[in-house]
């Protein structure tokens, strides 16, 4: 019997939802539960196929046990490698390798020192820093937001250099972003669920957190949501993200990403909605029955993104188009026989023709 997992925190309605879905499809051979774990040893399986990750970015315990599990054949949603190591600059950087239009952004140091280190920890950092140059490379207003934050924390909206510092001054250790401010005339927050499966809802991150999928207006431009779907395509498989959401402010007709490092995106149906949530929980469930199909123990089942095996294969992100080589073609071999041939036809063409006779 194959195992589906699901790990998670305070959250209810997502998790129990896709387990009972998963259940209720009796698929032979595979069963879904909440994860249970009474004890973790190195190098052994904790007894499930697939396990879907909700929580693991808040408790590192859960963490190291999903690398464990991963390594002895697990396939686990998200990669727990990957995701510990991504954050949203890098992610900007690889959309515009990419690409896919981000706004600009900056990285800026924590106004406090790290625990355990000093100002001598940061001697090949110059201080201060050419905010003039940063400042004016981002434009006001700008929004700064911790480079690998999610869920709306520590969050600000700047409007001047004097915003900044009296913002920055109270971050304390956190690392920042300092990002343009894009204003939108749509925006939108996209579902991707393995790779393949996307899901487009109209958004607004200026309302109330219950009411930003309850937007009203005008039908978006088919042209546009094909383009919103290719860009949050691209973005996942090269992050190689198994369940991820994607947002997009449309300026000027433009779909700039926004945010895209979202691995426990919100899935509660008070917030999304109960369209959205039938959507999400139908999807997960047949991805993680598609997962559990496909696992086979003592291999490694994870997800690694095209970034990861581009990088390793040695490939760029992007393949460059190769210019177009005109065909050409081997000369014939001309035998004996053909050159005569030739050269009486090409004689008999050289006699001029004797005038008609006049009737």
């Amino acid at each position: 019997m194959k195992k589906i997992g699901i790990l998670f925190g305070q959250e209810r309605s997502f998790p129990e939802a896709v387990i009972e879905r998963i259940n209720q499809k009796a698929e032979k051979g595979i069963t879904a539960e909440a994860v249970k774990i009474d004890k973790i040893f190195q190098n052994s399986p904790l007894g499930y196929s697939v396990i879907i990750d909700r929580i693991s970015q808040d408790v590192p315990f859960y963490r190291a046990s999903l690398k464990n599990a991963a390594i002895t054949g697990t396939a686990v949603i998200n990669n727990p490698f990957w995701w510990s190591a991504d954050e949203k600059f890098f992610n900007n950087a690889l959309a515009e390798q990419i690409g896919v239009p981000v706004p600009k952004t900056a990285l800026i140091p924590s106004r406090e020192h790290p625990t355990g280190t000093t100002s001598e920890s940061f001697s090949n950092l110059e201080m201060p820093l050419n905010w003039d140059a940063i400042f004016e490379y981002v434009g006001f207003p700008a929004y700064m937001k911790p480079y690998d934050g999610g869920g709306w924390r520590d969050v600000y909206k700047l409007h001047d250099k004097e915003d900044f510092f009296d913002k920055h001054s109270g971050t304390q250790q956190l690392v920042m972003l300092l990002q343009e401010e894009i204003i939108f005339e749509e925006y939108f927050r996209c579902y991707c669920i393995g790779g393949k499966y996307v899901r487009i809802m109209q958004y607004d991150p200026r309302n109330p957190h219950h009411l930003r999928y309850a937007t009203e207006g005008k039908s978006p431009d088919p042209k546009l949501l094909k383009t919103v779907e290719e860009y949050t395509l691209k973005l996942c498989r090269y992050l190689g993200y198994d369940f991820n959401t994607v947002e997009f402010a449309v300026r000027n007709g433009v779909p700039i990403a926004i945010d895209f490092c979202n691995p426990a995106p919100d899935a509660d149906i008070k917030s999304v909605g109960q369209e959205n949530f039938d959507w999400v929980v139908e999807t997960t469930a047949n991805y993680a029955i598609e997962r559990a199909k496909a696992q086979k123990d003592g291999q490694d089942n994870l997800t690694w993104g095209e970034y990861i095996k581009l990088s390793v294969g040695g490939k760029p992100l992007i393949a460059k188009t190769a210019p177009k080589v005109a065909k050409t073609t081997t000369p014939k071999k001309v035998t004996a026989t053909e050159k005569v041939k030739t050269a009486t036809t090409e004689k008999t063409a050289a006699k001029p023709k004797k005038p008609a006779a006049k009737k």
